[in-house]
């Protein structure tokens, strides 16, 4: 069974310098219709005013993905990580016992990207940091995968019963992902236009 949700449906938060939406229940946006999906916590598509951010703040027991898509984000926090993370990155954070990090938009220009929080699938593990990047023509025309349990084909490793592709996709480019019946799959479309199993998504559907 299919299910599509618009983005105009999804929680939306203006705080001035951040405008945030929120796939599933988020801070002030509570929807007991969408709490989750499978291990799948948080999809917060969020857009960062020039010269501002989060201050230092903490996380415990969640993987945390971020995929910048414009811009860029810098990150610091206390395992002594200070990196910038840009288009095409893909970081993982691994709160598990606690971390303690900010975010910052240090540029001229606005950030854009997304963060997504995953449960891991054990509690109390050591915190961790990883950050690679992926090139547009490693995603052109394909699902490529970026995150996964075991690291695999160059993806960061997360601590969680899940993976994670990303794909860039244009004119008649298409891929096919195919799912053991166990599983299922939770597709966002950060930018344009796609047909997923003959439905036509924007920005912001899933």
């Amino acid at each position: 069974m299919k299910t599509l949700r618009k983005s105009k449906d999804r929680g939306q938060a203006d705080h001035g310098w951040l405008q945030s939406a929120h796939s599933f229940s988020f801070a002030g946006y509570h929807d007991p219709a969408h709490m989750g999906f499978g291990p799948l916590r948080v999809i917060n598509d969020d857009v960062i005013a020039a010269g501002r951010g989060f201050g230092q703040h903490g996380h415990r027991d969640m993987e945390i993905v971020t995929y910048v898509l414009e811009g860029v984000l810098r990150h610091q926090d206390n395992l002594g990580n200070g990196e910038n993370i840009l288009p095409g990155d893909v970081q993982r954070m691994s709160a598990g016992t606690g971390i303690l990090h900010s975010e910052f938009n240090q540029s001229a220009d606005r950030t854009h990207l997304l963060q997504i929080w995953i449960l891991p699938s054990k509690d109390g593990i050591k915190p961790g940091y990883e950050q690679k990047n992926f090139s547009a023509e490693d995603k052109r025309g394909r699902l490529r995968l970026v995150a996964s349990p075991d690291g695999r084909e160059g993806s960061v490793t997360i601590h969680a019963d899940a993976t994670l592709s990303v794909g860039l996709f244009d004119g008649d480019e298409q891929a096919v992902l195919v799912l053991d019946s166990s599983r299922k799959a939770y597709v966002h479309v950060a930018r344009g236009q796609v047909v997923v199993n003959g439905e036509t998504l924007e920005a912001g559907d899933a």
